[in-house]
Parts: structure tokens; sequence; C-alpha cells
């Protein structure tokens, strides 16, 4: 590891300096572009359009573009790209994910690669992690290509807008948001910069695929899209494929049962857990209580499907905790992300395991789904044909980057020096002993007036740790999925003094903490004085916060993930800002219970350690390290594991959606292939029906009854009158009968109907069989993927049987 980041960091160098080279070109065109009237620059878009469509590349209209932008930027905005940026930008633009620091300025840096990516009319995509940010981005950035001459539009969970300035949303709490103006998800994607949340990028491409109704197509194709967030959404999330589903009919009540089994199983003797795989096993002696409890002698004669949930119950019992991987929030069961600490709304666990946590928890359980379209993230993102990305924290997961995406990780600069504070790990032997130091250095921050922030992994120990500090009287803002809604009050404040914020690794992503706070915002003070005395107000407590040291980040234990314990670093000592950071350990946290810290806890035992004296040691300091990297590499082959596997579906589906796409875009008035192909289908139909008929034999009942529907349902005769009339012909005779009678049947609806309306049934009868045909498949297909892996116990490579068997 150590010698491919060495080698990681070597090449970076050599690009950043080759970059450099590119940034001096745009530095060259700054005082023309700064010539220009307002007026030009959309004139100029034009040009730059007409010069790609004449075969000038992208690369040759950079600098202009670039500069365009740029100066573009500051005229409609205020903000103007620095050096750093435009590297970023540049790297972007051709095809790499960039490492920004936090407060680096992300939202703006994308602008430029944007809309030189735009240029050619087919949309450039920013997609981001929620919905606040998809739309803050498309309002805040839309000045800036609306100044340009183009269109910027923002989609959200169920709604879609458009950035125009000569509306107004009168009832919008930020500025940012005031001029979106509700349009279409069609009208969104038509504009040429698309900011969006990456579910719903996913979740049209698979809707576009399930419907009948050519108008009812949104995306219009997969040209330029960068990634904000990268490590999120591309690797993170990446575990989660995106699934529309439809409910089986089924009785819920037996998941109450289920999990009543469960409560009688004893740990070790009846079932074994493995939290690294997060599995759970049934025993034999397990399976003997099961068919007593059930009153059978073998289960596995009786029905399988039994013990299959009863093992999801008992992964509900033992795996699955509330406050940490989920919440109830009322009647219902909603999943945290477990790197973001975000509730996933609409989306469920598989496999039984989301009814049988419901059954735990005593809500209304809702029925288990059947696949209707399906596609991972990392498929759906390899269907751009140029994917880019940013985000703070990435060079830890560059290998995997290049291996699944085929992008490469940049590290950009920072614009001003970086001033925050690391200090080494504080390691406790117990829990307890780290909580109460903790709460100790949180109080000693406070009494100096100093900000802080504390990174909890769960909602359970967020809650946890604000009992405590509560104890102790110490006033603090509390931050998790339960209270979401008021993350950005909260973290406008988190940088003021005397501000404690306790919170899950939600953390404010995406939204910088100023020190002193949000400096107050023009738009928002009714007069030019008020708005003076506010911003002296925040200057005042700005340099206070400065010279307290800045924000202090406490990380209450380190997550299995390097990176998201650097994201919550890098809240602190963003832009040059002083800034200092510190986590806490304790032996009995998750990473070094379940990953390594046994032989520490030996250690500290020895040395008779008591629980409320810290150890810090490079010795221990490598084992967390070596813990995490442990993880990462798991999480990595789960991943990578995943994309195997839906590689092959991947191939089936392009060739079923590519098939469909060419039937439902084939236009009304002039179906021309399209009923060539029908036609053509019913002469296989025809071939295979006469071919079961010549190998009838007088035993061959079922056959020949099969043979007289089929005859019945294409043709609407009888098979009594096609025997009269081919009783002594061959089956060449028999084939042209079939189809000439077949023929003209459809000629003759065509005719009665009008071509236009029965190709439109035709079409939809066409599109009906595929969907139906397609989600069989994906039931199929998960069923084989289950079961799988049990063929590696007869020796055999469970991904090569899957492909042979898929």
């Amino acid at each position: 590891m150590f010698t491919f980041i060495k080698k990681l960091f070597d090449y970076n160098q050599k690009e950043i300096d080759r970059i450099e080279k590119i940034l001096q070109n745009v530095n060259n065109f700054e005082e023309n572009v700064k010539k220009l009237k307002d007026a030009d620059f959309p004139v100029k878009t034009s040009e730059l359009k007409k010069k790609l469509k004449d075969g000038v590349t992208h690369e040759e209209l950079l600098p202009e573009a670039f500069a365009l932008v740029r100066e573009a930027a500051v005229r409609s905005s205020g903000l103007r790209h620095y050096d750093a940026q435009m590297i970023a930008a540049i790297a972007m633009h051709e095809g790499k994910v960039v490492e920004q620091k936090t407060g680096e300025g992300k939202t703006l840096t994308a602008t430029a690669a944007l809309y030189l990516n735009a240029l050619d009319g087919k949309g450039a995509h920013l997609v981001t992690v929620n919905d606040y940010l998809a739309r803050r981005d498309a309002g805040w950035m839309g000045v800036i290509f609306h100044f340009l001459g183009m269109s910027t539009a923002a989609m959200i969970s169920g709604q879609s807008f458009l950035f125009d300035p000569e509306f107004t949303d009168s009832e919008a709490y930020d500025s940012r948001l005031a001029h979106l103006k509700p349009v279409s998800r069609l009208e969104a994607y038509k504009a040429d910069v698309t900011y969006g949340i990456n579910s719903e990028f996913g979740f049209d491409y698979l809707r576009d695929n399930m419907t009948q109704n050519p108008a009812q197509l949104s995306q219009r194709g997969f040209h330029f899209a960068i990634v904000d967030e990268a490590d999120s959404v591309l690797i993170d999330e990446a575990r989660t494929p995106h699934i529309i589903s439809a409910p089986y009919e089924q009785d819920t009540s037996k998941y109450y049962d289920y999990a009543k089994i469960v409560t009688k199983l004893s740990a070790d003797t009846d079932y074994i857990i493995d939290e690294k795989l997060k599995t759970a096993h049934l025993t034999e002696t397990a399976i003997l209580k099961i068919e007593k409890i059930l009153g059978v002698e073998n289960i596995y004669e009786k029905d399988f499907d039994t013990l299959f949930h009863v093992e999801a119950a008992l992964k509900a019992s033992t795996l699955f905790q509330k406050d940490k991987d989920y919440i109830v929030r009322g009647d219902e069961v909603v999943i945290v992300d477990e790197f973001t600490g975000r509730l996933l709304e609409g989306r469920r666990f598989s496999e039984g395991l989301h009814q049988a946590i419901e059954a735990k928890e005593g809500v209304q359980i809702k029925r288990e789904s059947k696949t209707l379209a399906t596609v991972s993230l990392q498929n759906y993102f390899r269907l751009y044909k140029k994917l880019a990305g940013m985000t703070g924290t990435a060079a830890t997961e560059a290998q995997e980057f290049g291996k699944i995406y085929g992008t490469e990780v940049l590290v950009i600069p920072t614009h001003r020096p970086n001033a925050r504070k690391d200090h080494p790990d504080m390691i406790y032997k117990t829990m307890k002993g780290k909580h109460d130091a903790i709460v100790n250095d949180i109080a000693t921050q406070y009494k100096t007036g100093r900000p802080v922030l504390v990174g909890t992994t769960s909602i359970d120990k967020n809650e946890e740790l604000s009992r405590l500090l509560k104890q102790k009287g110490i006033p603090h803002e509390l931050l998790n999925a339960k209270n979401h809604e008021r993350e950005a009050q909260i973290i406008e404040v988190a940088g003021k003094k005397h501000a404690i914020t306790v919170a899950t690794n939600m953390a404010g992503r995406g939204v910088d903490i100023v020190l002193g706070g949000e400096a107050p915002q023009r738009e928002q003070i009714k007069t030019e004085a008020l708005f003076k005395k506010a911003t002296e107000s925040w200057e005042k407590e700005h340099h206070e916060v400065v010279k307290l040291g800045g924000l202090y980040v406490i990380g209450t234990e380190r997550h299995e993930s390097r990176r998201i314990d650097n994201q919550l670093r890098g809240r602190s000592g963003r832009q040059g800002d002083p800034g200092e950071t510190r986590f806490y350990v304790s032996l009995s946290d998750d990473v070094m219970r379940i990953f390594g810290g046994e032989q520490i806890s030996n250690m500290m035992t020895m040395l008779k350690f008591p629980e409320d004296q810290p150890l810090s040691h490079g010795m221990v300091s490598k084992a967390i390290e070596q813990a995490q990297v442990k993880v990462e590499g798991f999480n990595f082959d789960m991943r990578k594991n995943l994309v195997e596997y839906d590689d092959v579906l991947n191939r089936q589906r392009d060739i079923i959606y590519t098939l469909r796409k060419k039937i439902l875009l084939q236009p009304e008035e002039n179906p021309g292939d399209f009923k060539k192909t029908i036609l053509n289908k019913i002469r296989e139909q025809v071939v295979s029906m006469s071919a079961s008929y010549f190998a009838l034999s007088n035993s061959d009942v079922e056959i020949e009854s099969q043979f007289e529907n089929d005859v019945k349902l294409l043709l609407n005769i009888e098979a009594k009158e096609i025997q009269e009339k081919i009783e002594n012909s061959t089956q060449t005779d028999l084939e042209s009968y079939l189809f000439e009678n077949a023929k003209k049947s459809f000629d003759a609806n065509e005719k009665k109907v009008g071509k236009a309306v029965w190709f439109g049934v035709v079409r939809s009868m066409f599109l009906t069989s595929i969907d139906q045909y397609w989600t069989e498949h994906l039931t199929a297909i998960d069923d084989l993927r289950q079961g799988i892996n049990l063929r590696g116990y007869a020796h055999l490579d469970p991904l090569v049987e899957y492909k042979n068997e898929a």
C-alpha cells in the first residue's frame, strides 16, 4: 500500500505540473475576456458551439472557454476561480476524480468543466448526494450559466426545476433557491447543465426502460457527468443497487412467527454470528429445535423458505441495531446509511431482512417485492462517455476508482497552506474511560469559547454522548438522521463561539463550517446600515474564533474507513483557517473489537493500565490503521464481487433495453422495420409450431393439445379446419399455410383499425411481453444469485457457475 501511495503522489506532481501549463494558456486569455461586454458572453458561447461542430476539439477550446467562465462568475456572482480550482476543473474535463480539501470551493470549480462539456448540446450532469445540495448548487451556479447563455436545471425526489431569473419563489428560505421554477423531468434533462441526486438519475434510467410511451422518456443520453462527493456515491453507496420493484401477494403474519422462534434460540449452541461478514448461521441443534417448535420431522421436506426466513430474523435480532443501522419512525423502519449517517428514504433491505426487522420492532410489515428493473451504481455510471468526480477524500481509494470506473485520482494543492493540527489518537482500555475523557475535553474547550464539532458513528452513540453532556450541564446541538431537517440551521452556527455540535457522519457534508458562523447576506437584511453592523459583528467574532485556534474536531471512535475519518478532520481548517483534531479510541470500539485490538488489550492488561489513562503509541496507531486497511480491503472485495456478478446481468440488460428502445422509438406513422420484425417473430413461431406438429405420435396428446391452442390463439381458427386442408402436406407446406394465414390476420386487423392504432396495439403487446419475460428472468437470477455461493463447497467457482447458468 505504501509503495502504491508513493507512486500515486510522484505521478500526481507530474500531472499537476502538466496541467499548470494548460492553466497558463487560460490565464493568457484573461485580459481579452475582461474587455468583453456582458452581452458578448452568450454570443461567445454560440461561437464555441459552432467551432465544435466544425471539428475544433474541446482541448483546443479549453483555454478560452475556461477564461469565459471565470470572468462570467466574477460578473454574475462575485466569485472568481482560483488557479487551484482551474487545475481541478481541467482534470475533471479529462475524466479524473479530483481530491479537493474542504472549503476549496468544489461547487464553483465544477462550472468550468460543465460549461466546456455542455457546448456539444448533449447535456452535462452534476450528480450530488442530497436534494438540498442539488437545488442550492443549481440556483447558486445557475446565474453563471445564465450569464453565459446556458440553461440550468435541478432534479430532486419527485420534483424538477429550471433556473429562471424572471421567476421568484417568495417562500424560498435560501436566496439561492428563489429562482428555481418547477418544470417537468423532460425539461430538466433538456437543460444544458442538470444538477441532481444520484438515485434520481439511476431510477430515471430504469423508468425510461419500463415505459410504453415514447413521450414519457426523460433522459437523452450519457455524455458527461461530474459526481460530487464521488467517494460517497461511487464507492460507499455502490453496494446498494437501484431497484424498481412491485409487491408479491403474500401473508406477512408469518414474519412475527419467525421473530418469536429466534427468541427461543441460544447464542453459540444454536447459531454462529460473523460480524465481519454480517452473517448468521443456524447450527444442527437449532434445526432440531425449530422442527420441534413447528411440529415437523424434517423441515427441509416441509418448506425450505422457513429456514431462510428464520435466518433473516436471526440477522435482524443479532446484527442490526436500532438507531445505528435503522430508525423506527412512526410505523415504519427506515435505513440509516452507515457511511453518511443519513436516512435512505424509500430503500429497503432485501431477502426478507427488512420484513424481519419490522417484525422485531412490532411495526406494520410490508410485503416482499419482486424486481421489475435493477442496475448497480457502477454499471449506471459506466454508461457515461466521460465520467469525472470531486471529493475531499479520494486518494485512499485510487485503486478502486481505477479498477471499477477507469478513472485516475488527482490530489489538488490547496489555495492556502493547511494550518490544521492533527493530534495522535488517545486510546483507552474501556468505553467509560474514553467517554469521561471526551466529556472533559469538551468542557475545557467550552470554557474558552472555542467551537467544537464532535463526530459519532451512529445515532445511539450520538444520543448517549448528548446524555453525558447534559449531565455535566454543557449546552450543545445534536445532529443526526432523526432531526436532519435542521441540518442547515445547526451547521450555520457550528463555528460560533461556545458552539458544541454533536453529529453523526452526516456532519454537514457539502456545507462549510465557517468560523464565527455564517457571514450575513445582504439580500437577507433590510437596510445597508443594518448589513454593515451585522458584518462588523461577524468579523469581530470570526477573528476571536481564529485566535482561539479555530474549530476543534473530536472523533469519538475510528470509522472502518479512513476516508470517513479524514472527512471529519476536513471539517476543520478550511481555506487556511486554523483548526485542531483529535480522535479518542477505546478497545471496545467496533473496528478494534471486530478487526483487531486483542493484542493491544492484552498488553494494556499486562501493564495494568487504568481505564482513565490513555495510551498513545506508534504501535497502537499502526494497529488501528492496519485494522482499517483490512476492513477497506474487505469492503472493496465485496463491491468488486457485486460488479462482477452485475456485469453478467448488465450484458443481458443492454441487449433487452436496446431491443426495447428500438421498438419504443419506431414512429407510428411509419412502422417500417418494426412490421418486418413482428412478421419475422410470427414466422419463427410458425416454424416452431410446425416442427411440434410433425413430431407428433399417437402418444403425444399434450403436444397435440398445445399445438391446437397455439393455432387458435395465433390464427383464430380451429385446428380441425387446418387438418382438413393439409392432411397430406409436408412440414414446409404447413409452415407456409400457417404464416400466410397469420399475415392475412395481421393485415386485416391493421386495415380494420388503422395502421397507427394497430401499430400501437402490437407495440404495447410486444413491450409487455418483453417486460414480463425480463421480470421473470430477474426473479430467476435473484434465486440463482442467493444460492450460487454454495457451489464453492463442491470446489467450483461460484462466479463461473453463475455466468454459465445466467
